[in-house]
């Protein structure tokens, strides 16, 4: 196990026993600088983490790492020396040489399942690991709810990393930018914080839908992604629709996300599902028939991570129920899935919901986005989808000849409202049972 994949498996081990709090004051800045022996030594940021966690966690610490290496060992801290040219107050933005305990390191390149619905994304990230900064720059990955993308965009930077540890990699969410925008201002640390962001070698930011409407950070991000592109340093953007679907988003941000490459990773067929379970059993070294995955996969068909989430909700099951994995018991647990759809017309489905909403066919359809008319869209979407199993390219010809994102943007914006507000479950209850009736 090389230090990266070490150190990423000490914080996950050592995190439940030493408190939210403790964690994040002195763990997140904190980095396994090398082994020699039975020596560990440790970096941290600064002379207070080096004599806290030298006197209140040394003994958990040492006990972790000798369970992880299964041999007696030392720790020994380290205060990160500062660059000569930076003044102590002035390092809560400086860059990191690494990012050892930000990259996920069980996302790679190598245990993303390939298939039809995301290919073309796939050979990509293997161009842009080969040419960084030159290939693809930016690289704006875009679809649905749990297709992949983070994990694709954490295994481009952990194949980078592997080739050349020395690189600047910076992985954040869209949040954790704003939030560092927000932070520079009120703290006077603009200076820092555009230190921190434009050294990068390799940009990756999650979500970037989430900047609609900030002004001031967009601002800050047009900046920023310019300098990175004028010294051929990589981004690589993900989102939940391309950018010009973005709403409140700068016309110029626009025009340098789309003057990159930008791929759609679309939902998995089901020889794709199959493919995710299989390895995601031999992952975890649980075996599953070969029909009962197939069984898994056709009860699922939009998301992985819910896909995941179910076969391990099932295997959890099973185990406390002493039961094996066969496929008479998954089925059972299925209910037997795949089931067939109460109704089969979408037609049926569109009047309905049209005149539970009281407005016409041509109006949910056509083209007009009054607030009104996007509610039944979004309904219509999510049970032509999980009733009538169409897929989302169907759905876009029968709503009017709407894109497949915006169909999977509706479909899984209506799953999330269903969970979240009871009215709205409750009105989504009562057109499915017009529906079924």
């Amino acid at each position: 196990m090389d230090n990266l994949r070490l150190w990423h498996k000490f914080l996950e081990t050592i995190k439940p026993s030493i408190g939210p709090a403790n964690f994040k004051t002195f763990f997140p800045k904190t980095l396994l600088k090398s082994i020699e022996g039975d020596k560990v030594i440790i970096s941290t940021p600064h002379a207070f983490a080096k004599e806290t966690l030298n006197q209140k966690h040394l003994p958990l610490i040492e006990a972790t790492f000798e369970k992880l290496l299964g041999k007696k060992v030392h720790v020994e801290f380290i205060v990160k020396e500062l660059e000569s040219s930076s003044k102590p107050e002035e390092d809560f933005f400086k860059p990191i040489q690494t990012v050892a305990a930000v990259l996920n390191p069980k996302y790679t390149l190598e245990n993303f399942v390939v298939g039809p619905s995301n290919n073309v994304a796939y050979a990509a990230a293997q161009a842009v690991v080969q040419h960084p900064g030159t290939s693809y720059n930016p690289l704006f990955l875009y679809g649905g709810t749990g297709v992949g993308k983070t994990h694709l965009m954490l295994g481009i930077g952990n194949a980078l990393l592997s080739k050349n540890g020395h690189l600047k990699v910076i992985y954040c969410s869209s949040e954790k930018f704003m939030n560092d925008y927000v932070t520079a201002i009120q703290e006077h640390k603009m200076g820092d914080l555009r230190r921190r962001y434009r050294m990068a070698d390799i940009l990756l930011i999650d979500d970037i839908q989430f900047f609609s409407g900030r002004e001031g950070t967009q601002e800050e991000f047009f900046h920023t992604f310019n300098e990175l592109q004028s010294k051929n340093s990589q981004m690589i953007l993900t989102s939940d629709r391309p950018p010009q679907e973005i709403a409140k988003l700068e016309d110029r941000l626009k025009s340098r996300f789309t003057g990159g490459l930008m791929i759609d990773i679309q939902s998995p067929d089901f020889d794709t599902r199959v493919a995710i379970l299989r390895a995601k059993c031999a992952e975890q070294g649980n075996i599953i028939p070969e029909d009962a995955l197939k069984l898994i996969a056709s009860s699922l068909d939009s998301n992985i991570r819910e896909l995941e989430g179910k076969l391990i909700q099932i295997l959890q099951s099973l185990k406390a129920q002493n039961l094996s994995a066969s496929s008479e018991n998954i089925a059972t647990f299925l209910g037997q899935i795949p089931k067939k759809p109460v109704v089969s017309d979408h037609k049926q489905v569109l009047s309905i919901i049209c005149s539970f909403f009281d407005i016409s066919l041509k109006d949910l359809t056509g083209p007009k986005r009054q607030k009104e008319l996007v509610l039944p869209r979004h309904i219509a979407m999510y049970i032509l989808s999980e009733e009538l199993r169409l897929t989302v390219e169907k759905i876009g010809q029968v709503l009017g000849g709407r894109d497949h994102t915006t169909v999977m943007h509706g479909r899984d914006k209506m799953k999330q409202l269903i969970n979240k507000d009871r009215e709205m479950q409750r009105m989504f209850i009562e057109v499915k049972q017009k529906i079924m009736s």
